[in-house]
């Protein structure tokens, strides 16, 4: 599968991706990625890029757009897998975990949360598992039945080949959005949980460091649902 070319269709971008969601077209199962592979998906990943049809959630996410830590662990008897967030949020660096229900569709994942009555299915759209994946979340709040739909970018370095973003913003465009609509993260360098933050701890760039070639790699959860203000 090529990046940027055999993407599925997700939905129109464009003024859809800041205002409202359409159904998708295609059964879930085509959304994800040919023979997905789990265990290679598994690992450390820093959330690079979003963009969401939630406005709510794109407002928040302008207001702290800094990078966010993903830790995955699975264990090979569990019909799940653990994602722990760690970022910079009000002056605090925060971290939590989520459990994520494995479905019998590879690369597809689902969890509830509980705050907004929300149901979200995961899909990996592409990964080649050691640069970057390209993730397509798709919500549903109860019982106002809203729903959402959001595409995240990680990376597993905290650099990023320029290639990577021009595939990611071509799949934005694709489907008729914007680049503009995307949100960057800011790489602030690590952060310790818990702990009050005035300074970024070993900073980094302000905007995430784009090689021109492929770095060498080593062998949030956040709902982007309709989230209310306050």
């Amino acid at each position: 599968m090529q990046r940027g070319v055999s993407m599925v269709s997700l939905l129109v971008l464009g003024s859809a991706w800041v205002v409202h969601t359409v159904p998708l077209p295609l059964e879930p199962f085509n959304l994800t990625q040919d023979n997905f592979d789990l265990a290679q998906f598994m690992g450390h990943w820093y959330e690079v890029a979003v963009v969401s049809t939630c406005p709510y959630y794109m407002q928040r996410k302008r207001g702290n757009p800094f990078s966010v830590a993903l830790e995955l662990q699975h264990v090979a008897s569990n019909g799940s897998f653990t994602m722990t967030t760690t970022s910079f949020r009000n002056g605090s660096c925060k971290q939590m975990s989520t459990d994520y229900a494995l479905t019998s569709t590879p690369g597809r994942f689902f969890h509830h949360f509980a705050r907004f009555e929300a149901d979200v299915d995961s899909f990996v759209v592409h990964s080649n598992y050691v640069e970057y994946a390209m993730i397509l979340l798709l919500s549903v709040e109860k019982p106002s039945g809203n729903k959402t739909t959001s595409l995240k970018l990680y990376s597993r370095t905290l650099s990023l080949t320029a290639s990577v973003l021009e595939d990611f913003k071509r799949l934005v465009r694709q489907h008729g959005g914007s680049v503009d609509a995307i949100i960057m993260n800011q790489n602030k360098g690590w952060c310790i949980p818990g702990e009050r933050v005035t300074q970024p701890v070993n900073p980094q760039p302000q905007r995430w460091e784009i090689d021109p070639v492929p770095p060498v790699v080593p062998a949030q959860e956040e709902y982007a649902g309709n989230v209310r203000p306050g």
